[in-house]
């Protein structure tokens, strides 16, 4: 009876430990190397375009992060200005990560960034309806290549105006 008892805890542990590994990415454990434009870093003026009288453009998260930077706050309470006076522009809030990870996890967290965003933004007064959150993952890559330069490109939230 005791073995019976032994061999049923064994398997639950041995069946946790299975469905933990499978939750992690060893290729998400990768440093991050510090450099410009997707660690964080506002987007550069280049990557700016105005539409429906806002000015958008990329906002760049470090590796395995969603947390809106304060060097991306700037941008963000300039856009939300911008919408305030704009009261007819709807936004899709697009997040995107690099390819590192899982496709479910990095869906997860493309969504994590996008929302980060919509509430960056509606806490500055844009009214949460005009602001709709979509998560691609690591399926739309800005940039192709498989360096850290290129990864910092991908970790991003972009922007599309559905409605001026």
């Amino acid at each position: 009876m005791l073995f019976k008892k032994v061999l049923s805890v064994a398997a639950v542990v041995v069946a946790v430990g299975f469905s933990a590994a499978g939750c992690t990415d060893d290729k998400k454990k990768t440093s991050e190397a510090v450099g410009t434009g997707g660690s964080g870093e506002p987007a550069s003026p280049n990557e700016m375009k105005t539409v429906g009288g806002v000015t958008i453009g990329p906002v760049y998260f470090s590796f395995d992060d969603y947390t809106v930077t304060s060097s991306s706050q700037a941008q963000l309470t300039k856009m939300a200005e911008q919408l305030k006076t704009n009261s007819g522009t709807v936004l899709q809030i697009e997040g995107h990560c690099d390819e590192r990870g899982s496709i479910e996890y990095n869906l997860a967290l493309g969504e994590r960034r996008a929302q980060a965003v919509k509430t960056f933004l509606a806490n500055l007064g844009v009214e949460g309806a005009r602001l709709s959150t979509i998560s691609y993952g690591e399926e739309r890559p800005a940039n192709d290549g498989h360096t850290e330069e290129s990864w910092q490109k991908n970790r991003r939230a972009e922007f599309n105006v559905t409605k001026q």
